[in-house]
């Protein structure tokens, strides 16, 4: 690879890459300075419309392009999108030719309009295009109400409007989580009972929520990502690797549970009763979950009850959801038709399908209408048992509820792929660096947002994604929150360790966050694992975002952070999905899959030594706090059983907000849902929940009372 080295070239380069927000060069988890080559900036800066590979004067194009982007906001009147706090003084700029009168005002939400007032700007006039243009400002507001208004600017016969987002200061936890919750954390697809569908289903994650919240007090259920997969075979196992972020899998929905199967006649309910003993037989057993088989029952039954046709009222609300979600519904129902009659891959569809607004795909839509209609009514289904469920989860007590999941990003080839193409970058995926855990790096596959695309779309893809997801959700959890700051791009074809850091406008990411979740009446925790900077950390406790803590990841400069050092705004968890069960992990699981699957670039020998070496501080550390006895042999199943409590006692002793506990964990499971930095070479996101001994466990079986439940949410609750 080919270092920056100091030159005008480079420079340009560097000032180029630096106008995009691209990283030259950063410090990696060890603390080293690492510097990005000038490919892999190159590579970059092409994804984000930029591309300068092939020009036959580089050095040039390079300058004329860092020329452009210097004059880009200068060439408009108003930014394309102004994001402010509430009661946080802020202005927004206005370019007139120079000495031109300027005016401004807000519209709000409610209509009401809102002058704004001129304050002084003493920067000098810049020459765009020939012309002399000034720059005047505006102070905004800070006690504008909270929302999504107009902005509108004003000079001689010159017009012209942004969106203005007016965001709260600052969530309050308080409010909603009080002193302490705690609850489970589960893979619903893996949470299974006897009338599942051989996976898990919302009537099951409702059946875990009232449970867990009316006879232990919990106060939570995490789950993984809804997201939904492709609608046709193969399916994607992966919960972080979705075809779109905005709606959901039809395939865990209960079919008994839509009102219209009870509507159907006796011989239909027969049928569809029959199709489901096999994968209820499934339930029984520890086999992998097949998604394949799940999902070609599921869809039958679905096209089944859809054909029996809607009540007044069911259609009159049915017609109500699709207008309130409006052309996100629809573009992504066409694309589920289109992956249906064309096949899931749409690189190997006509190139007039590429668009969600060509001509080709508004004919298709009218001639598939029957089909389109279908899938926009499985996500109705879903929202209607999604509001259900969490409805369930308040009514036992919970004060949080159902705590939805946001994966990273999408399938390269999925419904967002299709849909926001003009806002998802291309020729670049989201990954991770090289670290401690991943030697080789991570390359997710998945296309980020393009940072200055999403704000010229005023952040509309990124408000309408979340407010979705909340709907019916009393918490959110953002995978790798980092994400809201910088993501590492890996260019096509380069591996994982050829990536770089690319910059968002975190205070916009974070403040529209804030303010779909204030008014959703939900509490956030971003995964901050990792290599995370305190200020970034500072940053999302300053908007009441709870960060997240691994006991096993909890190190101050190489020692067990004390247990009374622990943040408090944080979700604490003794394990988390990326590691194996507490069980597992305790018995060396997480080394042994990487050695298996040459992930390792030390010894394996060094692996197991830090393993054991690690399990012996924990344990001397859980001694000293008396949550372990002195004579737990450790080299014993039921020394190991000890510690896995003890370890939740720890977890349960420290000013932890929220503290979660992982189901598998209260039923000794030991294999691991995903092992980091593989797809195929382990069965990924396919476990289904079992004891210690490989024995399937349905939710029945854990409601009974496993040895280790008592224990463990005794741990982990004030009394």
């Amino acid at each position: 690879m080919t270092a920056f080295t100091v030159s005008a070239v480079d420079q340009n380069l560097e000032t180029l890459a630096a106008a995009y927000g691209v990283a030259t060069s950063y410090v990696d988890q060890s603390g080293m300075h690492v510097d990005v080559s000038e490919d892999t900036v190159l590579a970059v800066l092409a994804a984000l419309g930029t591309d300068l590979r092939h020009v036959p004067d580089r050095s040039a194009a390079i300058a004329a392009a860092a020329e452009s982007m210097r004059l880009r906001d200068w060439r408009r009147m108003l930014p394309p999108v102004v994001v402010a706090t509430q009661g946080v003084a802020s202005s927004v700029w206005v370019h007139v030719p120079d000495g031109a009168a300027a005016a401004a005002y807000v519209v709000t939400e409610q209509g009401d309009r809102v002058d704004l007032l001129q304050v002084d700007n003493w920067n000098p006039p810049v020459e765009v295009d020939g012309v002399m243009i000034g720059e005047a400002s505006f102070a905004i507001n800070a006690d504008l109400p909270l929302g999504w208004h107009t902005l509108h600017a004003e000079s001689g016969d010159r017009r012209a409007e942004a969106s203005l987002v007016m965001t709260p200061a600052r969530l309050d936890p308080d409010s909603i989580a009080g002193d302490r919750q705690w609850g489970f954390m589960a893979q619903v697809y893996a949470t299974r009972s006897r009338e599942s569908w051989g996976i898990g289903d919302l009537h099951d994650l409702a059946t875990l929520a009232s449970w867990s919240g009316r006879d232990l007090g919990a106060g939570f259920v995490l789950i993984n990502p809804l997201h939904a997969a492709t609608p046709v075979s193969p399916i994607e196992n992966s919960p972080y690797l979705p075809v779109t972020r905005r709606y959901t899998n039809p395939i865990y929905l209960h079919v008994e549970d839509i009102p219209e199967f009870q509507d159907l006649k006796k011989n239909q309910r027969a049928m569809l009763e029959e199709s489901a003993a096999p994968l209820r037989a499934m339930n029984l057993t520890a086999d992998l979950i097949d998604r394949d088989r799940v999902w070609s029952a599921k869809r039958a039954a679905f096209g089944e009850i859809f054909a029996s046709g809607l009540s007044k009222s069911r259609r009159a609300d049915f017609d109500a959801y699709c207008a309130g979600q409006g052309l996100g519904l629809r573009d992504f129902a066409t694309w589920c038709a289109m992956c249906e009659i064309f096949g899931n891959d749409p690189s190997g569809w006509s190139a007039e399908y590429s668009t969600p607004d060509s001509p080709a795909v508004a004919a298709f839509r009218e001639k598939h209408a029957s089909l389109v209609e279908l899938h926009m009514w499985m996500q109705w289904q879903m929202d209607q048992q999604l509001a259900a469920t969490q409805k369930a989860a308040r009514d036992a007590g919970m004060a949080i509820g159902v705590m939805a999941d946001l994966a990273v990003g999408v399938h390269p080839s999925g419904a967002d792929a299709w849909a926001l193409h003009d806002v998802l970058a291309r020729g670049v995926s989201v990954g991770a660096p090289p670290d401690m855990y991943n030697q080789m790096g991570q390359d997710w596959s998945q296309p980020p947002w393009r940072p200055d695309a999403l704000a010229e779309a005023g952040y509309l893809p990124y408000r309408d994604l979340l407010r979705t997801i909340l709907r019916h959700a009393g918490g959110l959890r953002i995978d790798h929150v980092l994400g809201l700051f910088r993501l590492w791009w890996v260019p096509a074809g380069m591996g994982a360790r050829r990536g770089t850091f690319v910059r968002f406008d975190h205070d916009a990411m974070i403040g529209i966050l804030c303010l779909e979740a204030h008014r959703a009446g939900a509490i956030v925790v971003g995964e901050d694992l990792g290599t995370v900077e305190p200020w970034v950390r500072d940053v999302l406790a300053s908007r009441g975002i709870l960060g997240t803590v691994i006991s096993w990841f909890e190190r101050t400069d190489g020692v067990i952070t004390p247990l009374d050092h622990w943040r408090r705004d944080i979700l604490a968890s003794v394990t988390v999905h990326d590691l194996p069960p507490t069980a597992g992990f305790l018995r060396d699981e997480h080394v042994r899959i990487r050695e298996s699957l040459d992930l390792l670039t030390t010894d394996p020998a060094v692996e197991y030594a830090n393993a054991r070496r690690d399990r012996e501080q924990w344990a001397a550390l859980l001694r000293d706090a008396g949550f372990l006895a002195a004579d737990a042999d450790l080299d014993t199943d039921a020394g190991l059983d000890a510690m896995a409590i003890a370890l939740h006692r720890a977890v349960g002793s420290t000013q932890a907000r929220l503290v979660g506990v992982g189901l598998p964990d209260v039923v000794g499971d030991r294999r691991a849902q995903n092992q980091p930095g593989t797809y195929l070479e382990y069965p990924n996101w396919r476990v289904p929940m079992t004891d210690s001994a490989g024995h399937p466990m349905l939710l029945e079986d854990v409601m009974a009372g496993p040895a280790l439940l008592g224990p463990m949410v005794d741990a982990v609750r004030r009394h």
